[in-house]
């Protein structure tokens, strides 16, 4: 069996999401903020000892009106049913597929439906008003909603509480109530947490690695667990009993000659007892507070190092390979053991080199296979791997099938409230050509794409762009008063031939992205065999581009590529289309000399300082195109990003920027940030 979907309602920023779950890892990507951590804080405050516990800053922003709403429809005696549909509640639901054939153990009391045909047991665990505590909610407010939400602020944790039910796939009014121990007994959950303290340099050793140890033995000791492992725990245990007896001895003897001294004090009287010292050493806590890691040092005399000597690196991936390790062992030892194992895993590149983090997601499931191979005797270990990342390393390993994309967006036009949107990238890619694809993620791949991770992408032509790029959004932030240089911008070199294959991904993404790219005059010259062929040319001796990004983007219903005279009208609302927008050279001043490619209309926008001094749009053109032949790219794009910077930036290249800082999500996504304190007078 494994969990198939996920579906969640009205915690922070996760207000209305789904998300469907890979048989081994899936990972969620996506920019800071955008709801990852909220994920996995939610399933940790589930699986809380005693009932989950949530306050009102848990629910989702755009929920606290309806707070208001449902107080309104309490003073005006509506009945508990209306009021209660519209009070808020915080939802998680389960989907666990399983075969027909195999055996249910603990998922049995979740399966509630009676048709036979049916392979999924449905899991709802509501954290809402309790039954009856309707008006100790409502009670004594008035009509100032400052008063009301700071009040609600302390009644949500004592008046809300948390409930499990089973739920029939296909008829959700088909229910059955159990406990959170029941959802327990189903699904095992792990953590291994982004803030690991393993830079801690008090705590390290005995708060982290010894505590791991001591689940480790924990788990040994189990009844569950195998013979062998039993063996080892009372192995341990002996040895420490040993020296227990030994100290006991010791201490006793050292008791022993101290009579004498106790005895000039009348001490033992008749009545009062003899001394005896008992040491009691405790293998756990001896595990957890008193155990380190060292390494074996060159030192000849045999002298360890200290784990803190150890780079922050090399103890973080030791670290997770222990936790797994214990997760496993607290799994195998379960009795009755849980059909589904649902492991978190949060940022594991900490401290992680580039070449180790790619290895890391590469290995995960080999990890898996090991464990089950080595430590549990061949058999199955049902776990899933939920990973967050914000790594392009490894975000770039994986499929596109197993990616999940968070995106915080604007719960509605001008809204200034965020939710999370989940993107399934197997889904949203679906209709994608395998070879796109395959393309997709090798480039991808190769170039350490931070796409999954950007506030915006620009996409350029080539090499001298994407080197200027920075220096021009540097000028044109110091012009426009703007801040384009403060956004996380995925700036990547996909050439004009291959740039309309990231189109849909783009598209999918809801990523803000500006494609810049060459307008590729061409003009058509009749061959010897009397066959038209298309050579480049000045552009206003062409006829059409050769540009397959513009010819891709303008593509009309019969197949049919514009032509450079249409191009050339094109309004900046023709060159804009769902969240993408091309720039290609236009003349930068009306009707002057227009630019093929980047060098000649960055020359044609800074006349002066390449020597240009035609006075016909004819003469500027033939000036710049012949000046343009001879640069060496690297050279010239090198000079005018570091060393010469006095330029002005080509128009089109200005146009485009121009538009890619409207953009209010770029700028707001991640710098808003709104207090209760606020909410309690702008609800």
């Amino acid at each position: 069996m494994k969990i198939r979907d996920i579906s969640i309602k009205n915690f922070r920023l996760l207000e209305d999401v789904t998300l469907c779950l890979e048989e081994d890892t899936t990972l969620i990507v996506g920019r800071n903020n955008s709801g990852k951590t909220s994920l996995t804080e939610l399933f940790r405050r589930l699986l809380d000892d005693s009932s989950p516990k949530f306050k009102l800053e848990d629910f989702s922003l755009g929920t606290h009106e309806k707070f208001w709403e449902a107080q309104e429809l309490f003073r005006n005696n509506e009945e508990e049913n209306v009021v209660r549909e519209k009070l808020p509640a915080i939802s998680i639901a389960i989907d666990i597929e399983y075969s027909a054939d195999e055996a249910l153990g603990t998922l049995s009391e979740f399966i509630v439906d009676l048709n036979e045909t049916c392979t999924t047991a449905k899991i709802v665990v509501t954290y809402a008003v309790g039954a009856g505590k309707i008006s100790n909610l409502f009670a004594d407010f008035g009509s100032d909603r400052r008063c009301f939400f700071r009040t609600l602020r302390e009644r949500v944790p004592k008046l809300f509480e948390a409930s499990v039910e089973a739920q029939d796939p296909n008829d959700p009014t088909n229910t059955k109530v159990l406990e959170s121990a029941n959802l327990r007994a189903v699904v095992q959950f792990g953590f291994i947490n982004a803030q690991r303290a393993l830079d801690d340099a008090a705590n390290k050793e005995k708060a982290v690695l010894g505590k791991v140890f001591e689940r480790l033995f924990n788990s040994a000791s189990a009844a569950g667990a195998r013979q062998d492992d039993q063996a080892r725990a009372e192995t341990l245990k002996t040895a420490v009993e040993g020296v227990q007896t030994q100290i006991d001895n010791d201490f006793n003897d050292q008791l022993g000659a101290l009579a004498p001294t106790f005895a000039l004090f009348g001490y033992p009287g008749l009545s009062d007892p003899q001394l005896r010292t008992e040491t009691k050493l405790d293998v756990q806590q001896l595990l957890s507070n008193h155990t380190t890691v060292t390494y074996s040092g060159p030192d000849p005399d045999g002298i360890n190092l200290p784990e803190s000597y150890n780079g922050l690196g090399s103890r973080n991936l030791i670290f997770i390979l222990l936790k797994l390790f214990e997760l496993f062992r607290e799994f195998t030892t379960r009795q009755p053991e849980s059909g589904v194992h649902l492991i978190f895993i949060e940022e594991p590149e900490a401290h992680l080199h580039p070449q180790m983090q790619s290895v890391f997601i590469r290995q995960l499931n080999r990890v898996r296979a090991m464990f089950e191979a080595t430590y549990n005797s061949g058999n199955t270990w049902p776990v899933q791997f939920v990973v967050t990342t914000h790594s392009s390393h490894i975000a770039n390993e994986a499929s596109f099938d197993a990616m999940r994309y968070f995106l915080a967006r604007a719960r509605e036009a001008g809204s200034m409230i965020l939710n999370t949107q989940s993107k399934d990238l197997r889904t949203g890619l679906s209709g994608e050509e395998p070879e796109n694809r395959e393309f997709l993620h090798q480039y991808m791949t190769l170039t350490r794409c931070d796409l999954l991770f950007a506030d915006g992408a620009i996409l350029v032509e080539g090499t001298t762009e994407r080197l200027i790029l920075p220096k021009a959004i540097a000028k044109f932030d110091e012009q426009n008063s703007s801040n384009l240089s403060g956004k996380y911008l995925s700036i990547m070199e996909v050439g004009g031939a291959y740039a309309h294959l990231f189109y849909n991904l783009l598209d999918f993404l809801d990523l803000r992205t500006l494609v810049i790219t060459d307008l590729d005059s061409t003009k058509a010259v009749e061959s010897e065999k009397g066959r038209n062929s298309w050579t480049k040319c000045k552009v206003s001796e062409g006829s059409r581009s050769s540009n397959t990004a513009i010819n891709r983007w303008f593509n009309t219903d019969d197949g049919d590529n514009p032509t450079l005279s249409d191009l050339l009208i094109k309004t900046a609302d023709n060159k804009s289309t769902k969240n993408r927008r091309i720039a290609y050279q236009i003349p930068h001043i009306e009707g002057d000399a227009c630019g093929r490619s980047f060098e000649d209309a960055f020359i044609l926008a800074n006349p002066t300082k390449f020597g240009v001094v035609g006075t016909t749009l004819e003469e500027k053109e033939t000036q710049a195109w012949g000046k343009a032949q001879d640069l060496k790219k690297s050279e010239f794009a090198l000079r005018y990003a570091i060393t010469d910077t006095e330029w002005l930036i080509p128009r089109y290249i200005d146009e485009g920027l121009q538009w890619l800082g409207q953009d209010d999500n770029v700028s707001t996504a991640h710098d808003m940030s709104v207090s209760l304190a606020e909410e309690d007078t702008n609800v």
